[in-house]
């Protein structure tokens, strides 16, 4: 079987689960097999495009990078494992992302981009309309950027901002650099998922984030798996949860150095929290606000797969099955 053909099996595989993907793993991509998903992107027929992990020419990445700036359908673009391998890649697809005005969710776990790669790519990110999720987990980023993504956190709702915030193994990020992005979560008015698994913490900046969740209107998720936590930082999220009103319905803390007794409680609170909310609204007789759906999340380190749930502002949703 050709690899044009091969391709073709796999979309036709993907779109009997998901109409509109296209989703290839680790595969040496070919000129004809990227010509076929860049005449995809131009006819407007794709939603999800993923090449995680694929190898592909630079022309041809220069390629696919003009497709998805001429699609008008493209919701999520993965590019995990090292797609955007160079500097010269990350212009391109800043270029691209300057032009597209659909995509909401863009994967980028495992890209070597470094702080001139995000100040690269800030202008196109920060000004996108639709973005709304970004994962820059394992991309060497440091203080100064981080100082960039924190404006994509902005503090009223006059300016669109992210809801979902992956910034994963990305251990040369120093305390003055979390200490900043704790102040953005706290004001904040828009990210509602935010996942720090696997950066060297420890008590004091946890500290910094419990005094950001306390404060946040909208944070529901966030993930502090295998960051260097003891039972210090587990009680003073206890003591949170269990003192203030928060909007936190997910705190995730294994792979700490902290008792399976002191995770139960924090969950058992988290849970009544959300179960009187459930109580409350449904006494008021309440519906949910059009366009804002629960959030479905499953921590992204504890399998090889996860399930998304992507929400447009329209109330829309794309279900994929991705991997970091």
């Amino acid at each position: 079987m050709g690899s044009a053909e091969t391709l073709n099996v796999i979309r036709r595989t993907f779109t009997k689960m998901l109409p509109g993907s296209i989703q290839i793993t680790g595969e040496a991509l070919s000129g004809a097999e990227i010509k076929d998903i860049c005449d995809s992107l131009k006819e407007n027929s794709v939603r999800l495009l993923s090449v995680r992990g694929c190898q592909l020419s630079d022309r041809d990445f220069g390629r696919v990078c003009r497709g998805v700036a001429e699609s008008h359908t493209l919701v999520q673009l993965n590019l995990n494992l090292g797609v955007v391998s160079t500097i010269n890649r990350t212009k391109q697809l800043a270029d691209a992302l300057k032009t597209n005005r659909s995509i909401q969710t863009l994967f980028l776990h495992g890209s070597p981009l470094l702080d001139a790669g995000l100040v690269t790519l800030n202008t196109a990110l920060s000004t996108h309309p639709s973005l709304v999720s970004l994962d820059l987990g394992d991309c060497m980023l440091g203080d100064e950027a981080l100082r960039l993504i924190c404006g994509m956190l902005p503090p009223d709702g006059a300016k669109s901002g992210l809801r979902e915030l992956t910034l994963s193994a990305n251990p040369s990020i120093t305390t003055k650099g979390w200490a900043r992005l704790a102040i953005a979560v706290a004001h904040s008015s828009q990210l509602r998922v935010l996942n720090l698994d696997y950066n060297p913490l420890g008590d004091q900046i946890a500290g910094m984030l419990a005094v950001a969740v306390a404060s946040s209107r909208t944070l529901e998720v966030l993930d502090l798996e295998g960051t260097g936590l003891t039972n210090q930082s587990a009680q003073v999220f206890l003591d949170m949860v269990e003192n203030y009103p928060t909007c936190l319905r997910v705190l995730v803390l294994a792979e700490n150095a902290i008792s399976p007794e002191l995770q139960q409680q924090i969950s058992d609170l988290l849970s009544e929290g959300e179960e009187e909310d459930e109580k409350e609204g449904e006494a008021r007789g309440s519906e949910r606000t059009p366009g804002r759906e629960k959030t479905t999340w499953v921590p992204h380190s504890n399998s090889h797969s996860q399930m998304v749930l992507l929400t447009s502002g329209l109330g829309e949703s794309l279900l994929a099955e991705t991997e970091m």
